[in-house]
């Protein structure tokens, strides 16, 4: 709201003024007074208020309540509260007195025009646009905090659109108005005070690339939406028509917070005195919106759809039946496709390619809407266009972010990207999780994410990210030695950490029992098979796995500081991991690069050593798993991902129902 305006009397002719509802107009009485004059009073008709500023330890309040000194502490301000019929429909008069109280020395008359100008959004965060006392200018965090919420309006509602909605300056659907905060400006007063003043919206120019307006004339047409604000448009005077009190305007996003962009845009409406050189504006009216962010949904969250891919190898025979193209996702499908969690529906799409590494499902959330949004990785490859062509539509966005100069690298694929489920850190609440992203060892060279990537996932900042070292790996991924599944006991979920040692200790465990010419790899006709002797023999692999084992126990320490965990909430899965070079490939199917739907799990069938007609990989996982309420599917996936350095969840993607927390009531 703008400052305080002056109004300045003159005995000589009445003084005429625009006052705002609501709005406090000082009169300056003592800018013209008669010769003699020691006091003055003040009178005003109905539906105007008389306020008498004074500091009571200069000024004494006149006994009579009326007869103020022309001190200049004293000071008069007026407002009304309604809006007038007529133009100078109300007064308030000024007398000024000397010595005597009976006998006014002058007086100056004032008459106001009463005008209720007012821009509207839903500061309270319930769906609607309405008149809010609270400080709209301001945008505060909190389940007490206040201010409105803008989407960023990155799906495809057009049926003819080949782009985002965003990009588009004129509206292509209707049902792109549900993407949209409502926005209205009362303009409620006489039709003659707009002969000679004006209303004018308008956007910072810093903020007119991040937001578009769209003012409302009514009906189902879309030639009565037009854009006024955006990238093109930094002021707009309003056309008001004779009689109208209010005017509905839609606002959408334009851009996600990012390293330039804290998520806040602002817009403004100005009333306007034309008669003036140059032109006045004599109250202003300013509203706040931050930007709906981008949020990670952890395996927590129960699945609504899963993507799976095809294989990119030719037909394959995996110890029976042969697997054509289609196999690994028969494979996956077949296991899964009667499998439901939390009344959500799981689908399945025959893609080929890493999923992914490819792109990552989110969404986004404001009072009105939500919508998932994919996030493409910039590390294109197999499904290079998928996620533009084939996910982004009605209510399903897309981003991306585009990484300039050189190339994106392995650690810019989304296996590279995971989150946490909500978490207490040292009293600090995160109760969206915590995004983790695969990075060098800290101080030291080496791949890391992208800069472009890990400023975006900052600055949407409900999901406070934290690096991890995962460049010790060939590909270099998060998803090679971490994943979380849900859990139905208070905690609600483990953390499943890829553990050399709890596999070296289970070999050792079966060789003592007997069973060292127990093979791995039993039942896979491409691989040599290697019992548990020979391998617990290979000093070159101790040794890899003591050097792996240390790189999983850095992150391990920090995993438990950055999420608040202990070790109950860990559990190791045993993995063996050699060294190819400086970097480790998984010895094995790396069992907890799994797809998690519900408390359903598939996990890469490990090909372990068959103990009394038992794989000991497989039961020693469902041990670890099926106590806490989780069901274990080993799926095979070793000549279809695996012997191409990745695992079922590379080849899979799942999106999860958003979390049922606003993100708006946290404090990040």
């Amino acid at each position: 709201m703008a400052s305080q305006r002056a109004v300045r009397l003159s005995l000589k002719k009445p003084t005429h003024a625009v006052c705002v509802v609501g709005v406090e107009t000082f009169v300056d009485v003592r800018s013209d007074v008669p010769n003699g004059a020691e006091t003055f009073t003040v009178s005003g008709s109905s539906g105007v208020h008389i306020f008498i500023l004074f500091d009571p330890t200069r000024v004494a309040a006149p006994p009579d309540k009326a007869h103020w000194p022309l001190d200049t502490t004293v000071d008069l301000t007026v407002s009304v509260d309604t809006a007038s019929k007529a133009l100078n429909d109300l007064k308030v008069k000024v007398s000024y007195f000397g010595q005597s109280k009976d006998h006014a020395l002058g007086c100056s008359e004032l008459y106001l025009t009463g005008v209720d100008i007012s821009l509207d959004v839903d500061t309270a965060r319930k769906g609607k646009a309405k008149r809010s006392q609270d400080d709209k200018k301001t945008w505060r965090w909190g389940p007490a905090g206040y201010g409105a919420i803008l989407l960023v309006n990155c799906d495809r509602d057009g049926l003819g659109s080949r782009g985002l909605d965003l990009e588009d300056s004129q509206l292509t659907s209707l049902e792109d108005l549900k993407d949209m905060s409502p926005m209205v400006l009362t303009c409620d007063g006489p039709d003659k005070l707009f002969d000679n003043h004006k209303l004018v919206l308008n956007v910072p120019f810093s903020d007119s690339k991040r937001v578009g307006v769209f003012c409302a004339r009514g009906g189902n047409s879309l030639s009565h939406y037009k854009q006024v604000l955006g990238p093109q448009h930094l002021s707009y005077e309003v056309e008001r028509q004779p009689g109208e009190q209010k005017i509905n305007f839609y606002v959408e996003g334009l851009t996600f917070p990012n390293a330039d962009f804290s998520g806040l845009v602002s817009l403004s409406v100005s009333l306007v005195d034309m008669g003036t050189l140059p032109e006045v504006p004599i109250f202003t009216d300013t509203v706040a919106f931050r930007m709906a962010p981008w949020i990670m949904t952890p395996n927590t969250q129960p699945p609504l759809e899963l993507y799976v891919c095809r294989a990119r190898n030719r037909s394959c025979s995996v110890g029976g039946p042969s697997l054509g193209p289609d196999g690994f996702r028969d494979e996956v499908v077949g296991k899964s496709d009667s499998r439901t969690a939390a009344g959500g529906v799981v689908r399945h799409h025959g893609l080929r390619g890493p999923q992914q590494d490819e792109m990552e499902f989110g969404y986004v959330e404001a009072p009105h809407k939500s919508f998932p949004v994919v996030f493409d990785s910039p590390r294109d490859r197999g499904l290079k266009e998928f996620s533009y062509n084939k996910i982004l539509g009605p209510d399903f966005g897309y981003v991306t972010q585009e990484i300039p100069f050189a190339g994106a690298s392995g650690l810019d694929s989304f296996g590279n990207l995971d989150v946490s489920p909500p978490v207490t850190v040292r009293g600090k609440e995160y109760p969206l999780g915590r995004i983790l992203i695969g990075s060098n060892f800290p101080k030291a060279g080496g791949r890391r994410m992208a800069k472009v990537v890990r400023d975006f996932l900052k600055a949407q900042q409900v999901q406070a990210p934290v690096e991890l070292y995962s460049d010790w790996l060939s590909v270099g991924h998060v998803d090679e030695f971490l994943t979380f599944v849900p859990t139905s006991d208070q905690k609600g979920f483990r953390l499943l950490l890829a553990s050399p040692r709890a596999c070296l200790n289970l070999f050792r465990e079966k060789k003592m029992e007997g069973y060292g010419k127990a093979v791995q790899f039993d039942g896979l006709e491409e691989k040599v098979k290697r019992s548990i002797n020979e391998l617990l023999a290979d000093r070159s692999l101790q040794s890899d796995s003591l050097h792996v084992q240390k790189c999983i126990d850095w992150n391990r320490e920090v995993l438990k500081r950055e999420l608040g965990l202990t070790e109950r909430d860990i559990v190791d899965i045993p993995q063996l991991f050699y060294l190819r070079g400086p970097y480790a490939e998984a010895f094995f199917p790396d069992m907890v690069n799994m797809v998690v739907l519900g408390k359903y799990l598939g996990i890469p069938k490990p090909y372990g050593p068959i103990i009394n007609g038992r794989c000991c990989l497989e039961e020693k996982v469902r041990s670890l798993l099926e106590p806490l309420g989780l069901h274990c599917i080993f799926i095979d996936d070793y000549l279809s991902y695996h012997k191409l350095l990745g695992e079922i969840h590379c080849g899979t993607n799942v999106r999860r129902q958003p979390f049922s927390f606003k993100w708006w009531h946290m404090v990040p």
